[in-house]
């Protein structure tokens, strides 16, 4: 299993939209992050940040992700949620969410 953390900005003017698409998230988009073999997945805001963590436990997270990009009710679904949000400058280029670095685990 694989942790992943993941931070992007969320414009402040967009943040009751943003709060209010996640109270009803469509079945499809739950559906095709279970088959990506995603878990324990959670959305957190800190001051103008969203803080997503999720449990990876397939085997290529790349191809995973490449079928959730292609999937259309997810990607309807970020059609909704991406004008709510906004790189953070710590993002690679072309990178949405920021990755973090893991760096202390106690299990």
């Amino acid at each position: 299993m694989r942790r992943v953390l993941q931070v992007i900005g969320v414009k402040p003017e967009k943040l009751a939209e943003y709060r209010e698409l996640h109270r009803a998230v469509p079945e499809p988009v739950l559906d095709r992050l279970g088959r990506s073999s995603i878990t324990n997945y959670s959305i957190h805001l800190l001051g103008d940040r969203l803080i997503a963590y999720f449990e990876y436990t397939g085997h290529d997270l790349e191809a995973d992700l490449a079928a959730m990009a292609a999937d259309e009710a997810t990607r309807r679904w970020w059609q909704l949620t991406g004008p709510c949000q906004e790189p953070v400058p710590e993002a690679r280029p072309g990178e949405w969410w920021a990755t973090a670095e893991q760096i202390f685990l106690l299990e």
